[in-house]
């Protein structure tokens, strides 16, 4: 195994089970020490469901066995002052901060009409808010240590979906939370660009807790599958990669285009309403929709 995250420090979120766990076992193998959070929830969200201790205390454990260096998290990481105590962890612990992977996650399935605020607003807290906390307090350290002369080749992996970028029937929460991860990873790809920082997102596809039961996962990559590319973007070799959501299905790595311009139509004056059905009609005849791709 290549020692490629030798001497780096990384924070991996929601990394007790699934892809989480996955990223924590390859980046530590390559050589970094990891902060391995996980709430020990349930796939629905709920705390207590564990058995037989932590999550994170477990993956902890592989590490160490391996020779490895690695700390325990509990921290919600859609809490504010729990994210910020969790980076504050890392610098304390391993004497700085490298690489934030936010991956921390749960499902609520379910049809739009059939959504409660509550699922709504718990499944957009985990998800969005979950990777904006870290995000903001890893970019701010980031960024002091930028100003006091020590910048350092920072590296965040967030984690959208192909429901975020093609849209998932029956999840509509998850998959608006997805693609608001997307909007973000490119808006904090611009803005942290200055601090050395480069911000890029994954769509998954793997068999977990979360894509069992929504539909036939037999034939889905397994969560370590992902693992790699997470690697090689935490390493300081991927300082000229930012700004893009790449999808993996096993073998296969997909750069995506997101919403970029299409065909167009410019009158060169205001639109009347008549025109508008034709026009549109044709533009959408040489821009078919996409097939729905199903990720974790």
């Amino acid at each position: 195994m290549s020692r490629l995250l030798e001497g780096r420090v990384a924070i991996v979120t929601g990394a007790g089970r699934g892809i989480g766990r996955a990223h924590a076992l390859e980046l530590a193998s390559h050589g970094a020490a990891v902060v391995v959070n996980d709430y020990g929830v349930s796939l629905a969200g709920q705390r207590g469901a564990g058995e037989g201790g932590s999550p994170a205390d477990q993956v902890v454990a592989e590490i160490e066995a391996a020779g490895g260096r690695a700390v325990a998290n509990g921290a919600d990481v859609a809490d504010f002052a729990d994210a910020e105590a969790m980076v504050r962890q890392a610098v304390a612990t391993f004497g700085g901060l490298d690489v934030l992977v936010n991956n921390a996650g749960f499902v609520r399935d379910r049809m739009l009409v059939n959504t409660s605020e509550e699922e709504w607003d718990a499944v957009v807290r985990v998800h969005l808010k979950g990777h904006f906390a870290p995000l903001r307090h890893a970019g701010a350290y980031w960024r002091a240590e930028a100003k006091e002369g020590r910048q350092r080749a920072a590296r965040v992996v967030n984690t959208s979906s192909g429901a975020g970028l093609q849209g998932s029937v029956g999840q509509a929460t998850y998959s608006a939370a997805k693609a608001g991860i997307a909007g973000l990873t490119l808006v904090a790809a611009q803005e942290m660009g200055r601090y050395g920082v480069t911000v890029n997102a994954i769509a998954p596809v793997a068999r977990t807790r979360m894509t069992e039961g929504a539909f036939d996962t037999s034939a889905m990559a397994l969560p370590e599958d992902n693992s790699p590319v997470v690697a090689w973007l935490a390493s300081v070799e991927s300082a000229d990669v930012t700004g893009r959501v790449i999808e993996i299905d096993g073998g296969r790595i997909t750069v995506e285009n997101g919403w970029s311009h299409g065909p167009t139509r410019d009158l060169g004056r205001r639109w009347d309403a008549v025109e508008v059905g034709p026009a549109l009609r044709d533009l959408l005849s040489e821009a078919p929709a996409p097939e729905p791709v199903y990720g974790a």
